[in-house]
């Protein structure tokens, strides 16, 4: 666009290491979150002077057209690396474990539970939920995905129940705390043992991956969720009977609690093992960009979510649950092999990427939208705007900067702490 680069930076903060090249400081700062590209003359805007002139090769020397190009180069290229990113794993191809889209209502779980969206639209337990909205769900995640950005819409389901197709109608509620949709669901997984923790509850009480857990303390367990009501009345003694191999077998469990009532019995449930295989380098860039496109759109829509009386706190996500959320993903990835370790985690940050890249489109100054609402003005008028407006402009937009920081931070604080 004809505009010099004074720096390059990866990471922000002072530079822990830079080196010139030709008229380029390259930079690496010492917070490794984002970076920026610096441009001649672009800190001008901080203090613009009416009929300023500007050297040639600087930002505000360039067209506004050109700045807003050079705007979009950020933003675009956040999604340009989701793409790249997003094609590489359905290029080499992945296998995950996962929850089957077959279904356990809330209701049926939770005794002090009201009656919920599912409920209402005559779903039941054990239904196998293989449409929303016209769009095939063959997991538990697929589900999710869709009734999240959805609430108070409502939206067709087709559910197979014995065998039998039924089509059927659910309205999601809006949860205030997390600003999702939901509809009274959890995920049915059947009570078979996947591995056993070291020197936790259940290995103390011989069970073993591959056992199948058939009641607990004399109530049947046709699914995992059954147990949470039994655990809610903090039992001292779980007698479990089970199969293995075909043989019917007992065991005692010693279960230890909280004090928030919580229990670990050191068991992982078996999940449903997930294979795509890899696929030729046109259809991974076509999955990669189609991914992309569709966390995109759902981005967009939960963004504004945030203006329906949502708790902030809870809904908004700062930097420090984000890297825990990162460590968390790639923890929970590297436990089952290496590459479900890589493939998670780069998946989750290609997702931190797009939702970068809609953020900097915001049209709130000091964030390349901001900045691309002035140079669209100066377009418009054939000449900058009034610098006491720009200098208001950009006040209102540090200060919802600094109000959305504080939120995102406090919540942080929030989620850690367990509140």
């Amino acid at each position: 666009m004809g505009i010099k680069v004074e720096a390059f930076s990866i990471g922000w903060g002072k530079p822990i290491l830079k080196k010139k090249i030709g008229d380029v400081e390259y930079r690496l700062g010492a917070f490794p979150i984002g970076g920026y590209c610096k441009m001649k003359g672009q800190s001008d805007h901080e203090a613009p002077k009416e009929g300023a002139v500007h050297e040639k090769g600087s930002f505000f020397a360039a067209h506004p057209f050109r700045r807003i190009v050079a705007c979009l180069g950020g933003p675009l290229f956040n999604l340009v690396f989701a793409v790249l990113v997003l094609s590489v794993i359905w290029g080499v191809g992945f296998e995950v474990n996962t929850l089957s889209n077959r279904i356990v209502l809330v209701s049926d779980i939770r005794a002090d539970a009201q009656a919920n969206p599912a409920d209402i639209a005559g779903l039941q337990t054990g239904d196998w939920i293989v449409e929303l909205r016209g769009r095939p769900t063959e997991t538990f995640n697929d589900i999710q995905s869709i009734i999240a950005v959805h609430p108070e819409e409502q939206m067709p389901v087709r559910v197979r129940r014995n065998g039998e197709l039924l089509d059927l109608s659910v309205t999601p509620a809006l949860d205030r705390n997390t600003g999702a949709g939901r509809i009274g669901i959890y995920f049915w997984t059947d009570p078979i043992i996947e591995r056993i923790a070291e020197g936790g509850a259940a290995e103390i009480a011989g069970l073993q991956g591959g056992d199948r857990i058939l009641s607990v303390n004399g109530i049947e367990l046709p699914h995992t969720m059954a147990l949470t009501n039994i655990i809610a009345g903090r039992p001292s003694v779980l007698e479990v009977e089970f199969e293995r191999s075909g043989e019917i077998m007992a065991a005692t469990i010693l279960p230890i609690y909280t004090e928030a009532g919580a229990v670990n019995l050191g068991i992982a449930w078996q999940a449903v093992r997930y294979h795509n295989p890899p696929l030729p380098l046109h259809l991974a860039i076509a999955r990669g960009a189609s991914e992309t496109w569709r966390i995109f759109t759902i981005s967009v829509r939960s963004l504004s979510l945030l203006f329906r009386g949502i708790d902030l706190t809870q809904a908004v996500s700062g930097p420090v649950r984000i890297t825990y959320m990162v460590g968390d993903v790639a923890a929970q990835g590297f436990a089952e092999s290496f590459i479900a370790g890589i493939s998670s985690m780069a998946s989750f940050l290609a997702l931190i990427s797009i939702a970068l890249g809609i953020m900097n489109l915001l049209p709130l100054p000091i964030l390349d939208g901001g900045m691309i609402i002035l140079f669209l003005v100066e377009a418009i008028r054939r000449k900058p705007p009034p610098p006491r407006f720009v200098a208001a402009f950009q006040t209102v937009g540090v200060v919802l900067i600094a109000g959305l920081m504080f939120f995102a931070l406090f919540g942080d604080i929030l989620y850690l702490t367990g509140r």
